[in-house]
């Protein structure tokens, strides 16, 4: 017993103490990694602010622009030491603009001017921040989650790893984005549901009911908008795309869907799972009342955090519009179109899902009876 618990901390201890190095290790690199960059970056040093203006539009709405000069120290290239001088124009609203301040690392382009060395600022280094956002999010997962959280954040790694190789498939091959997004949502639900919960019976009724629900509620989307011919979408916010517009929204709608399908699809599985352990005499209807109550709480939270998920997004461009005296349906249609398409195709899969889950987690259940 005391040999099995001493092995049981020393792995803990030599996990938490891999974690550690590997957080020591990446904050030090990010801190370091500027000759990982062939655009130079610049330590901003100094700053003044030498010109200060008034201004107000014709809706009366005021303003105040700043000139700010800047001092910096470049940070790698051949010109690695060198101060150089730069120029920062920003306003007091802060919307498309940033005042920079001593310690932050800004990427810039270098010219001559005279005997001195000058230069345009390209953005900000941000690698830090996400790093050490990161990091939060790791530990978040390790200090609630433990196990599972762990194998939930190597989860989150290879999705975005498996969207961005599908992505580049597509860039590169110009094979049709949906097939490839298709395969990849079954990698993603495959990947995930087996890293957090393991290879069990409420993981495989979690993958079926994950997989035909997106498939289905995509299927229906893809149905009402042929049928409508897309009136009433407007893809203004897809305008710099080069590739078809409906074809790009279909694919964020199945990465969209997934998202709440699976949650629900995992939720129904592991509470009928659940019920089962505690009585394996459980009668099938009372698995199915079950469900369908549990099913009927998760539908209205899960549509309603849908709808806000995709509509807090467009709150800024609707200020700017009502703020512009633009009618209230024109404003609404053009910017909220796609986000309310996107609602309404996850709330359609969360609905086709639970009857999806119950009915695919019983048969798996007897099934399970039936070896017993």
């Amino acid at each position: 017993m005391i040999g099995k618990l001493k092995a049981m901390i020393d792995k803990h201890t030599i996990f938490y103490i891999i974690i550690g190095m590997c957080f020591i290790f990446s904050l030090f690199f990010v801190y370091n990694n500027h000759p990982f960059y062939e655009q130079p970056i610049a330590k901003v040093i100094e700053t003044v602010v030498t010109e200060t203006t008034e201004t107000e539009d014709q809706y009366g709405n005021k303003d105040t622009l700043f000139v700010q000069e800047i001092v910096a120290e470049i940070k790698n290239g051949e010109e690695k030491g060198k101060h150089v001088h730069l120029v920062n124009e920003y306003s007091s609203s802060g919307a498309y603009d940033f005042e920079y301040k001593s310690g932050n690392e800004l990427f810039i382009y270098t010219n001559k001017d005279g005997p001195s060395l000058a230069g345009d600022i390209i953005d900000v280094k941000r690698d830090k921040y996400i790093v050490i956002a990161m990091w939060i999010f790791i530990f978040s997962l390790l200090l609630v989650g433990r196990r599972q959280g762990f194998f939930a954040a190597i989860s989150l790694a290879i999705n975005m790893l498996l969207l961005s190789w599908a992505l580049d498939i597509y860039v590169n091959t110009g094979l049709n984005l949906l097939w490839i997004i298709g395969i990849t949502v079954v990698l993603f639900t495959v990947s995930s549901l087996l890293l957090v919960n393991g290879r069990n019976a409420k993981t495989y009724a979690a993958i079926i009911t994950t997989v035909l629900g997106t498939f289905i509620s995509m299927l229906i989307t893809y149905l009402a908008i042929w049928a409508t011919s897309g009136k009433g979408l407007y893809y203004e916010e897809m305008s710099f795309l080069t590739r078809p517009y409906q074809l790009v929204f279909l694919a964020g709608l199945f990465v969209g869907s997934l998202g709440a399908v699976m949650d629900v699809a995992i939720s129904i599985s592991s509470a009928l799972y659940e019920l089962y352990q505690r009585d394996h005499h459980i009668s099938n209807n009372s698995l199915k009342e079950s469900g369908l109550n549990i099913g009927k709480d998760i539908m209205g939270t899960m549509t309603n955090i849908l709808f806000f998920a995709y509509i807090s997004g467009s709150i800024p461009i609707l200020i700017v519009y009502f703020k512009n005296a633009s009618p209230l349906g024109y404003a609404l249609s053009l910017n909220l179109s796609l986000e309310i398409a996107r609602a309404l195709s996850g709330g359609i899969g969360i609905v086709i899902t639970i009857p999806i889950g119950i009915y695919t987690t019983i048969f798996l259940i007897n099934r399970k009876r039936e070896k017993l």
